[in-house]
């Protein structure tokens, strides 16, 4: 037997909703009601726990994406599942069509080491803290950067007091002593070592990573790759990406001849000099460089988050693995899974046309304002008129509230965010933020069951047979 969902909703938006229910032709039967209110946006649980006398039978209830109020204690006290649908009703087919096949973000099985870079400077207390900043945003291993001519007189106790709260631990420097002074302390792995430094692999447990003797030599790394299979030691292999104009696509072609040379190698891509040596947004980057990595089946990066244009780079780098990972199993495109690495733009911006927004106006019979995006620009309307402008300086002298402070900074700060909206083509719902994906974390925001949350996750290894 079908399921039957019933579907609240108010007078303006009713007509609308069956039309599109009818044109999807759900797989379920359903009822609409119209609560008794002439904007749907404006429901409340409240609301609906008092007007709401009659279920129809049904076996769920959607209702409007804005609808405010806590619909799980809502579902205890009626006795039935009361769910928010999506914010526009342009959305609901790929609400339906779309929800069950919703790949999960908790798996990945790419390793972000995450690098201080300035630990030599820092105090313990900050390398810590800093460290779970790092967790909190996706790193699995803190990498300790050492810095030439600087002394790290506290390396060992830094490392100490980071495994001591969990933390896996790399150390990353040019000289051979530090990296004797981290493997011993019990840093888990040690950037880099090369084929004339494996020495150092054999006095400590450390796994290493491995590194070209010269900048562009892959025989030397194959070399340093053959000296640590004989020793039957664990390691990782890095190429060394180049920035732009200094080597990049040739450093790209690189990591892939070295995976074609040992297909079964652990690699280690150092995404740093990418994203912080290109005066660029970072998310882009990332995605595309760790769709490289996954493609190559290269299972860590190297990140960093020095310029301030790259502050978010680790959060970024946790997303992206995450969707290309779900991608990749499932032998698709790394599309429709999640958007939050499109941080200014969006795939629908503008869910209703000009024309459908003023035969919406038509139907307002009260004088709250609406304000709306359309492709031609902004739209703010109540009974008394429909206005447009790309510019809300222009519509401020047509609205009338010029001796009402609160309501004309009320309108100001909307008529705001809708023109970053329109200018970058993002989706604005009014008395909402603006959705910045994983480029900014809005406690505000409404929660939504599909959206990321950075780390926590247990690392997934798939078997090789599935790379």
């Amino acid at each position: 037997m079908a399921e039957h969902l019933l579907f609240l909703t108010g007078k303006l938006a009713q007509k609308p909703l069956r039309r599109i229910l009818d044109e999807i032709n759900p797989e379920f039967e359903y009822t609409v009601h119209e609560l008794g209110l002439t904007v749907a946006a404006l429901m409340t649980a409240d609301m609906i726990r008092r007007r709401l006398k009659d279920c129809f039978g049904a076996d769920r209830v959607i209702v409007p994406g804005r609808c405010r109020g806590d619909l799980e204690q809502l579902s205890t006290d009626m006795g039935l599942r009361f769910e928010r649908g999506p914010d526009e009703l342009r959305d609901l087919p790929e609400f339906f069509g779309k929800k069950s096949k919703k790949p999960s973000l908790d798996r990945y099985d790419l390793r972000i080491f995450a690098e201080i870079t300035d630990a030599p400077r820092m105090e313990v207390d900050a390398i810590l803290r800093q460290a779970r900043d790092y967790r909190r945003d996706g790193a699995d291993v803190i990498d300790l950067g050492c810095l030439p001519e600087t002394p790290f007189e506290h390396l060992e106790q830094s490392i100490v007091a980071l495994k001591e709260e969990g933390f896996k631990v790399s150390v990353d420097s040019l000289d051979n002593q530090d990296l004797l002074r981290g493997g011993r302390a019990g840093a888990d792995f040690l950037l880099s070592l090369h084929e004339h430094s494996l020495w150092v692999a054999d006095e400590v447990a450390a796994i290493p990573v491995l590194i070209p003797a010269k900048h562009q030599d892959l025989d030397s790394l194959d070399r340093a790759i053959a000296g640590m299979e004989s020793r039957g030691r664990e390691f990782l292999v890095d190429p060394i990406l180049e920035p732009i104009h200094f080597g990049f696509a040739d450093s790209i072609v690189r990591y892939h001849e070295t995976r074609r040379r040992h297909p079964d190698v652990e690699m280690l891509m150092g995404v740093g000099n990418l994203t912080e040596l290109t005066h660029a947004d970072t998310v882009g980057m990332n995605a595309m460089l760790l769709g490289i990595c996954s493609e190559l089946g290269i299972r860590a990066i190297l990140a960093t988050q020095v310029s301030q244009h790259a502050c978010k780079a680790l959060r970024e780098a946790d997303l992206a693995r995450r969707i290309l990972f779900a991608a990749r199993e499932m032998g698709s495109l790394p599309k429709q899974i999640n958007d939050g690495l499109m941080a200014l733009h969006e795939r629908k911006p503008f869910p209703y046309s000009l024309a459908e927004l003023k035969e919406l106006w038509q139907a307002i019979r009260d004088p709250s304002f609406r304000i709306q995006n359309s492709v031609e620009g902004l739209h703010i309307f109540n009974r008394d008129g429909f206005h447009s402008a790309t510019d809300p300086f222009e519509l401020f002298p047509m609205l009338g509230v010029e001796h009402d402070g609160g309501h004309a900074f009320y309108l100001g700060v909307e008529l705001g965010r809708a023109q970053i909206a329109w200018q970058l083509g993002k989706r604005y719902n009014q008395d909402e933020p603006l959705n910045w994906g994983c480029a900014f974390e809005n406690i505000d925001a409404k929660v939504d069951p599909h959206i990321y949350k950075p780390a926590g996750t247990t690392l997934k290894k798939p078997d090789k047979d599935n790379q």
